[in-house]
């Protein structure tokens, strides 16, 4: 098929994936066809500041010279193998990440849904060779709130409806409580719990923080208890919340990281289940894999991504600007802003019903060149690049101010 740009391209291009890309996602009215740094450009030439680096996937910006530099030059070499052999790329690459954890072992996958769903084999697979609880009976404590991917034994789990609607059976073996709530968490643990996974901190619900010290308190629950301590950092770990991890914003190690988005650099999928030999070390080789696990060219972008973190300046980036931009924010709090939670350059900005639904501030901002995108109807997030500039982020606060004034 074929169609004409020339009298509206936007629209046309809209138009042509309307007609053959199945409508399991609702985008905001904008065709972006080039990126670079902190900004994007559509097809129509018009800039656009962007300030949610597809949710935490850009953490480095659109086409960071480093990581386009490992990528192009990887990609002369070798990019898949799959992992009937080894390949040179994936031992630095899960060394380097290991010792960015603080961990032994590294087990490569490619989407965040996908280490989720091994962190939950690993977890029940510990249960049962190393725990000591029963076939078939483990159990993993999850949070009220939560977002984990949208594979079905996940959404088994959520209580989102637009998730889990129409999707059932699920998979049984998980006991949700609310989030936030140490007292509820560990009421809910057994002798047949395997496991806690939680993302310390809820990006899809709004950029929801727990309570000072709720992420202390599981982990010193979960070690009492022996039990697993899973922390889902696929959109706030790597340097978004001004530290490498959210965890590390209460000096709190999990036994098992999720990691994934800004991983791949915003080049190609890349996640990881990270944690120590005597978690990872109870999955044998063929009970659980990935063609492109691990593949040589994701391998040579992740050990980049990893040797950027490794010199700090991302993290403290994110939490100088955090500062700045939580300021900014706070300054239109009763101004069409009900309310703002902040962690670095991480923020959920509750919109003011008489101001226009999330999705209608979303829209009206394109026009003003800002893109962000809303969450359960009144909510905005706002995650730029790690590389934006403090007098980007005034102008960006500056053209919200102007959209919520009508």
């Amino acid at each position: 098929m074929t169609f004409s740009i020339a009298a509206d391209p936007t629209a046309a291009v809209i138009a042509a994936e309307g007609e053959h890309v199945a409508h399991n996602y609702h985008p905001l009215p904008v065709v972006v066809s080039r990126g670079e740094g902190s900004w994007v450009t559509d097809v129509e030439g018009k800039r656009y500041l962007d300030l949610l680096s597809a949710y935490s996937a850009l953490n480095f910006g659109h086409g960071h010279p480093a990581i386009v530099a490992a990528a192009q030059e990887q990609l002369t070499r070798l990019t898949l193998t799959s992992r009937a052999y080894h390949n040179d790329r994936l031992g630095p690459f899960a060394a380097a990440l290991a010792e960015l954890c603080g961990k032994d072992l590294v087990l490569p996958m490619n989407t965040g849904a996908e280490a989720v769903e091994t962190g939950i084999k690993v977890a029940r697979a510990w249960g049962y060779r190393t725990k000591g609880i029963a076939p078939d009976t483990a159990t993993i404590v999850v949070a009220h709130g939560n977002f984990h991917g949208r594979t079905t034994t996940i959404v088994g789990f959520s209580d989102d409806p637009d998730a889990y609607g129409d999707f059932g059976p699920f998979t049984p073996g998980f006991v949700p409580v609310p989030f936030g709530d140490a007292a509820a968490l560990e009421a809910a643990i057994t002798p047949e719990t395997a496991a806690v996974l939680i993302e310390p901190i809820q990006g899809e619900a709004g950029v929801i923080l727990p309570p000072e010290g709720y992420l202390r308190a599981v982990r010193e629950i979960c070690t009492r208890h022996n039990v697993l301590f899973i922390a889902d950092e696929i959109q706030s770990g790597l340097g978004r919340v001004g530290e490498t991890f959210a965890c590390d914003r209460e000096g709190v190690v999990p036994d098992v990281y999720l990691l994934g988005k800004a991983l791949g650099g915003g080049i190609l999928p890349l996640s990881a289940v990270v944690a120590d030999s005597h978690v990872l070390g109870v999955i044998r080789p063929g009970e659980h894999g990935s063609t492109f696990g691990g593949n040589p060219l994701a391998a040579a972008v992740g050990l980049r991504v990893v040797e950027m973190l490794q010199t700090g300046e991302f993290q403290r980036r994110a939490a100088a600007l955090g500062e700045h931009l939580e300021a900014k924010l706070t300054e239109l709090v009763g101004h069409g802003v009900t309310g703002i939670r902040v962690a670095g350059l991480w923020a959920g900005v509750d919109i003011d019903p008489a101001a226009g639904t999330g999705r209608e501030i979303a829209e009206r901002l394109i026009s003003r060149g800002v893109l962000v995108k809303d969450t359960h109807g009144q909510t905005i997030r706002i995650a730029p690049p790690l590389v934006i500039r403090s007098t980007e982020l005034d102008w960006a606060v500056e053209q919200l101010k102007v959209v919520l004034a009508g």
